[in-house]
């Protein structure tokens, strides 16, 4: 090989390797250069090739060959795809993947594609918003510089142009703890793509839900609120450290997703507006619901009214709350104020003003959200039957070690 055929080959290499990252919405620093143009999504290099022999019939399912590969990790993920409001489901969505083989190489691919490798395909969502991906576990690239991670890139069938979402990462993959500690930060595009793992035998197991058009810069949809408060549903529910008055953690500082974030949650949180008799109301129910439930929901009090606080009056104040409604299965908690930096508590971007937020969680993701929700029956009985509707088939199964 001469030096010119040398230098081609390298320049290939290099061409086909920035392409692999080009997509991932890791860090700012690979954000595609036209995320100020006017087009949907911002534009991105490569995110044509989807087109690149795409099935005129594509189902709600499918299975890569990676499934079938001899000592893979066999991987299901599975879910749902939402409109921007997070609640209406999308159908005809075109999911479109790739990504890594069991040594970290796009490999076998062929033509116009091959780049992206041989372990890619197609997924349409059913009328209810379903898909279904069986696949293998992709590998981190060789040099170890970027987490294991699966590419996604989105057409919905109402808009022209497609666009790409966050990669989908693994909670427990320690380069992506690495990059996390080093102070790495998602773009949330279409939530969060971080997965939490499930294992049943030599499956492993990933529910995910994607929300269309969240975060993604020229997006031509909108949503309608008269009052904001808490983050978007699909994005993850922070770490902070509440002080706990009352419940199995009376007198800690934990963190109410970092333990239980791994079935349903609910996080009350009331700021500067209080109504107490609203919010026994509430209590009440939610005890109820927690003990009809068990382990499967876990129900959270946040109160962060800044007005006149006192450590050991708010203390006093929900320990004879708890007292007072029997509750058993509850945690009262609360914050210096519900904008809190030091508790943290501020990452839930919690509006002081509203009379309250429900945020629901499910594997630390927020699945739905109520602001300014009255305790009448009828609401009790719509987030009930939420909860109902999202209890997961997976609850049995353990999930992976970190």
């Amino acid at each position: 090989m001469n030096s010119s055929q040398f230098l081609f080959l390298f320049f290939l290499c290099f061409w086909s390797c920035q392409g692999q990252k080009n997509q991932a919405s890791f860090s700012k620093s690979e954000t595609p250069k036209k995320e100020t143009s006017n087009i949907v999504g911002g534009g991105c290099e490569g995110c044509e090739l989807m087109y690149v022999n795409m099935p005129k019939h594509i189902n709600a399912i499918d299975t890569s060959m990676g499934w079938h590969t001899p000592n893979a990790q066999k991987l299901l993920i599975t879910g749902k795809v939402f409109q921007l409001d997070g609640i209406t489901p999308a159908s005809n969505v075109i999911v479109y993947y790739w990504h890594t083989d069991t040594k970290g190489y796009y490999s076998g691919g062929k033509g116009t594609a091959k780049r992206h490798g041989q372990l890619r395909g197609w997924i349409k969502t059913d009328e209810k918003g379903h898909y279904s991906l069986y696949t293998s576990r992709p590998t981190a690239y060789p040099d170890k510089s970027e987490p294991e991670h699966i590419h996604i890139t989105i057409k919905e069938p109402d808009i022209q142009q497609e666009y790409y979402i966050d990669d989908l990462v693994f909670d427990d993959d320690p380069i992506l703890y690495q990059k996390n500690k080093a102070g790495k930060k998602y773009e949330n595009r279409g939530g969060s793509g971080v997965l939490r793992v499930l294992i049943s035998k030599d499956i492993q197991i990933v529910e995910h839900n994607i929300i269309l058009g969240l975060h993604i810069p020229n997006y031509p949809k909108k949503t309608e609120q008269n009052v904001s408060s808490g983050l978007s549903i699909g994005e993850d529910s922070p770490s902070f450290i509440p002080f706990h008055a009352w419940g199995a953690d009376k007198g800690t500082r934990t963190c109410p997703v970092c333990k239980y974030g791994r079935y349903l949650g609910i996080l009350l949180f009331v700021g500067e507006k209080p109504d107490w008799q609203d919010i026994k109301k509430w209590l009440a129910f939610l005890e109820k619901e927690s003990e009809k439930r068990r382990k499967e929901l876990k129900v959270y009090f946040i109160y962060g009214n800044g007005k006149g606080y006192n450590f050991e009056n708010r203390k006093k104040e929900l320990e004879t709350l708890g007292k007072e409604l029997k509750l058993n299965n509850l945690a009262l908690t609360f914050t210096p104020s519900i904008q809190d930096k030091e508790s943290e508590v501020n990452l839930n971007k919690i509006n002081p003003e509203a009379e309250n937020t429900f945020i629901i969680y499910h594997h630390r993701k927020i699945i739905q959200k109520f602001i300014n929700f009255e305790a009448t029956q009828e609401n009790f009985q719509t987030l009930s039957d939420f909860l109902d509707k999202n209890k997961s088939p997976y609850n049995h199964l353990s999930g992976v070690k970190h």
